[in-house]
């Protein structure tokens, strides 16, 4: 690794964590997911989140996130889809909160599946065109001369990819401790009341930026 490319990585690594840190839809997602189902579905929630934010890179260094950019139908068809998907769950979460809902068996063994929090992290990043957008917008700043985009995009996504997983740890393993709290029912229902609401005004948000 070249000198120009290790500072760049370095240089990213410090935007990239304070970037990780502020509370946003992927803190959310992973504290709801630590809470409520567990260790093991809240690090497949922050795997699916890094799933997303590799392909957001990918696309940003060879100009796809620069398509979305550029294309206002494109950007607009996206974030459309993305404030769908996040309304949807939200009020999921709402309408279970306000009837106090105790899944049965079968629901609550498919929920818990590590396979479904992954989808629903990945989910949650991929059709969140602000991260596409925060990432064409620094990816120039950290590109060094002669150096292939795809392979530094993927490098520098893997680099907020490892400090957001490290800052997810933490949260998980602090939710852990409480969890026992906040798995009782009336917990639960203002836990799921409060995640809906975040995830229905951030897809709110969405839906209208311009």
């Amino acid at each position: 690794m070249s000198d120009s490319v290790l500072h760049a990585l370095l240089s990213f690594a410090l935007v990239a964590g304070l970037i990780t840190i502020i509370p946003g839809l992927d803190t959310a997602v992973v504290l709801r997911s630590a809470l409520t189902l567990g260790r093991r579905q809240a690090f497949a929630a922050a795997f699916g989140i890094n799933a997303g934010a590799l392909v957001w890179g990918a696309a940003a260094a060879t100009g796809v996130s620069v398509l979305l950019t550029a294309s206002y139908a494109a950007y607009t068809g996206l974030r459309v889809v993305g404030a769908v998907y996040l309304l949807w769950m939200g009020i999921g979460m709402l309408r279970a909160a306000r009837r106090g809902e105790v899944r049965g068996a079968a629901e609550a063994v498919v929920d818990a599946g590590v396979v479904r929090a992954f989808l629903r992290g990945a989910g949650t990043n991929l059709l969140n065109p602000k991260v596409g957008a925060f990432y064409i917008a620094i990816f120039p700043q950290f590109m060094p001369a002669h150096v292939s985009h795809l392979v530094m995009g993927l490098e520098l996504a893997g680099v907020h990819d490892a400090l957001a997983l490290v800052w997810f740890s933490v949260l998980i393993f602090c939710a852990h401790r409480a969890r026992a709290w906040f798995a009782k029912r009336r917990v639960k229902r203002a836990l799921d009341a409060v995640t809906g609401t975040v995830l229905v005004g951030f897809g709110v948000e969405l839906a209208l930026r311009g």
